[in-house]
């Protein structure tokens, strides 16, 4: 039964769901959750002589170097233009790199997935934070040594599903269904496509096919309220009946259109049921009524917005780092020095930008960085400044990507001249101040992430905790590593894990925004170890300011829909 909802063609052969994040001294692990992959191909090469290829995708996930099959879907018979109905679900984690590969092979029967190059029709590799920050990627699929399969691409689309995370559970069943097979009864199975605004129709779900039965009556299912109707609940939905083909032919029983608000009808003891029309018969039979009736029995609604689904609803994460370019990080051209470039090996102050900064960028999309510096005597004049653009640019402190940032950090250090003191309180005043900017907007559309590198306890410890308070207020949180070999006991303070944070006069802060680590803690973890840690506390964080200032994800207009899909092939 190919078109089984969840369930392989080839038998599938288990592996790890990715490593599991390393524990942290200061953080929790971050609160897990699940997303489901939708994945289509246009274009697929053929392999066949006969037929079209019966394509199948592998999913593989990366772990500690290894590439791991993670699941696989259902075989398509002969169809160059798949749209899979199986859904992969991987474990989300924001504070990791997650990388994902989506193999394409042509199925050979009881066979199986073959591993041969002849049975390959094509890969592609992209990270999970990539998918869930753009919900909908298409690629191109790639042969061995980078040889482009042809005109084929996949396309990745991304939903959360996580417990009772904005979800719509949905039971149908049918009756007296038109008969379309000569020497039994229809094999029914019935699918359901959200109209997009450009007419085009994405399939949100399959069901399994009931052998044999003009009356069906379908598995209950799940699926997630921006899948269904993009949040929208006037959004049309096509609902299709077809008796199912081994072959790939499907013949159409008939179809119905409807809306979610509509659906929500047959919640409690109530039903909804709708006629399934074939619109030849309807033209050309006199007294036709209907193809059968599709009835809903049972909705049930559950509405939790959590961090995916504001990241979803096309929140950017805004991210900015702030160097401590203070004289007792020593002299840059020695190499003692915090700051010292050694062309083969990345002093601390890079390690840490490199290795937060890599998960945030996949959740902007303009992949522009604030990088900023305090504690320094700037060009021209060599007054201290506490928050001056490391690009010396002032009307624009963004660097294009993290190794944007990088470069002005390495060409700034000649330039500047390290002095004093450590203070950090009017970065976060000026990060806040846009941060207010947008609160004022009233919408999930931007969330700032501010990375603060220093080498010792800051010296406006007062003014620091005023502006903390006041940015537990905004759509911000903090992130302050600790770099060289300092005492930094007294920064602790700042992070609330120990004790709600107050300022000066008392007042608490509204939400525990701070993450404070010293870097030394990782020096001989792995690279991502120290991302991992100071990051897990961001979902949360930025599910709490949402909730407070009850602002709902944006929900957008889904992104570069497919072309119609139409019947199966």
């Amino acid at each position: 039964m190919p078109f089984a909802h969840g369930a392989a063609g080839p038998p599938a052969r288990p592996a790890g769901m990715g490593a599991v994040p390393e524990p942290c001294p200061q953080a929790p692990l971050a609160v897990l959750s699940k997303v489901e992959l939708r994945v289509s191909c246009k274009h697929l090469l053929d392999r066949d002589t006969l037929n079209k290829s019966d394509p199948c995708v592998l999913l593989l996930m990366q772990s500690q170097g290894q590439w791991m099959e993670v699941d696989r879907s259902e075989v398509i018979k002969s169809n160059l233009n798949p749209v899979f109905a199986k859904i992969f679900t991987v474990d989300y984690y924001f504070e990791e790199v997650q990388k994902l590969r989506f193999e394409v092979y042509d199925s050979h029967g009881q066979a199986g997935v073959g591993t041969h190059d002849d049975d390959f029709l094509g890969g592609m590799e992209c990270t999970v934070g990539q998918i869930v920050a753009q919900k909908r990627v298409t690629k191109p699929l790639f042969l061995k040594y980078g040889k482009f399969a042809g005109k084929s691409t996949i396309t990745i689309i991304s939903e959360e599903i996580s417990g009772n995370n904005g979800y719509v559970e949905l039971a149908f069943r049918a009756k007296k269904l038109d008969d379309k097979d000569l020497f039994s009864k229809s094999d029914p199975f019935l699918e359901i496509y959200r109209i997009d605004d450009d007419r085009s129709e994405q399939l949100v779900y399959r069901t399994e096919v009931v052998k044999n039965n003009l009356s069906p009556i379908w598995e209950p299912f799940k699926v997630s309220l921006n899948s269904l109707c993009s949040c929208e609940e006037k959004r049309k939905l096509r609902c299709v009946v077809w008796d199912y083909d081994s072959r790939g032919k499907h013949d159409f029983i008939g179809e119905f259109f409807t809306t979610f608000e509509e659906m929500q009808k047959a919640m409690g003891e109530n039903k909804v049921q709708w006629d399934c029309m074939n619109p030849k018969y309807k033209i050309k039979k006199r007294n036709y009524k209907n193809s059968g009736v599709v009835v809903l029995l049972d909705l049930k609604i559950h509405r939790v917005y959590s961090f995916l689904d504001y990241i979803m609803g096309g929140c950017q994460i805004h991210f900015t780092v702030a160097i401590d370019f203070t004289a007792s990080n020593g002299d840059p051209r020695n190499s003692c020095s915090l700051h010292y470039i050694n062309p083969y090996q990345p002093n601390e102050y890079l390690k840490a930008l490199v290795a937060v900064g890599e998960i945030c960028q996949d959740y902007d999309s303009d992949k522009k960085f604030s990088a900023l510096g305090f504690g320094a005597r700037i060009p021209p004049k060599y007054e201290v400044s506490h928050d001056f653009a490391i690009n010396f640019n002032p009307d624009n402190d963004e660097c294009e990507g993290i190794q944007g940032v990088v470069e002005s950090y390495q060409s700034c250090l000649p330039k500047i001249q390290l002095y004093g003191p450590t203070n950090v309180a009017p970065i976060i005043s000026k990060v806040a101040r846009v941060a207010a900017d947008e609160e004022r907007t009233k919408e999930a559309s931007q969330y700032f992430i501010l990375l603060i590198l220093t080498d010792g306890v800051v010296t406006d410890m007062a003014d620091t905790r005023e502006a903390i308070v006041r940015a537990s207020y905004l759509p911000m949180s903090i992130i302050i590593v600790g770099v060289g070999n300092a005492d930094f006991t007294d920064m602790q303070i700042l992070d609330g894990d120990d004790g709600v944070l107050r300022s000066p006069k008392g007042e608490p802060v509204l939400r525990d925004i701070v993450q404070f680590v010293p870097f030394r803690e990782f020096k001989n973890a792995s690279p991502t170890a120290l991302a991992k840690c100071v990051l897990a506390e961001v979902p949360k964080q930025v599910v709490e300011y949402y909730s407070y200032k009850a602002f709902p994800p944006r929900c957008p207009r889904p992104p570069s829909p497919e072309p119609s899909l139409g019947s199966p092939q």
